[in-house]
């Protein structure tokens, strides 16, 4: 079901300009690709050259938002393809002290090449994606060898990928499509909550199953050390 668009959405959305770095906007794909890229120039929005972290489909912001203020030398940008959803989470990170180093991005995952300089991603987080079951789906699969393409190009050479989900199935997905595209597991767990999360932060959807006893799987994913991709 199609989620219903919010009241005065687009005052809200030009109420967040502070953090709201990138929209895709009306007409993104009526461009050519040289139009549609629009890179940000990451020095000058951070003011710094602190590392980069990239979560895709941040939600409503709450691992954005305690992660900015946890990790104050870290650059945060946090990417999601609703502007339903963004809203709440641009909001919440002004109502909370808009931390410095946070800022977000309005579009979907395949189009950050638009927005993001290659190698200039130290960390991706993939918090809870959808993990789409049917099969004829898998192509919107966040770790989906398409993206796996693109977050190569984003990644540093030392750069990594962290994942954390409740579905298993998913979740084994996820290991043979990073297996098959050259990544190597640097950590894999099916029962995070089993081991020490004293670093954790936890999502809003991740607080929900963990109430509801089910078992949360995680996963770090880096290139070879020798990797040129």
């Amino acid at each position: 079901m199609r989620m219903r668009r919010k009241r005065n959405l687009n005052g809200r959305i030009e109420g967040c300009k502070q953090v709201l770095l990138r929209t895709e906007g009306d007409g993104f794909y009526d461009m050519s690709p040289d139009q549609r890229t629009n890179l940000i120039d990451l020095a000058a929005t951070f003011g710094n050259s602190n590392s980069l972290a990239l979560e895709i489909g941040c939600g409503k912001g709450g691992f954005a938002t305690q992660f900015a203020k946890q990790y104050p030398n870290v650059n945060l940008i946090a990417v999601e393809k609703l502007s339903n959803v963004i809203v709440e989470a641009c909001e919440k990170a002004l109502k909370e002290g808009a931390p410095h180093n946070l800022q977000f991005v309005n579009c979907s995952a395949e189009n950050l090449h638009h927005f993001l300089p290659a190698a200039s991603v130290q960390t991706i987080y993939l918090n809870f994606s959808c993990p789409y079951p049917k099969k004829a789906y898998s192509n919107r699969r966040l770790t989906n060898t398409r993206f796996l393409k693109l977050y190569k190009y984003l990644l540093k050479n030392d750069g990594k990928i962290v994942q954390k989900t409740d579905n298993f199935d998913f979740f084994e997905y996820s290991k043979e499509q990073l297996l098959a595209n050259g990544f190597v597991l640097e950590f894999c767990t099916y029962d995070m909550y089993a081991e020490d999360v004293s670093n954790n932060i936890a999502t809003e959807y991740e607080n929900k199953f963990v109430a509801q006893n089910q078992k949360i799987c995680k996963l770090i994913a880096c290139l070879p050390k020798y990797s040129t991709d």
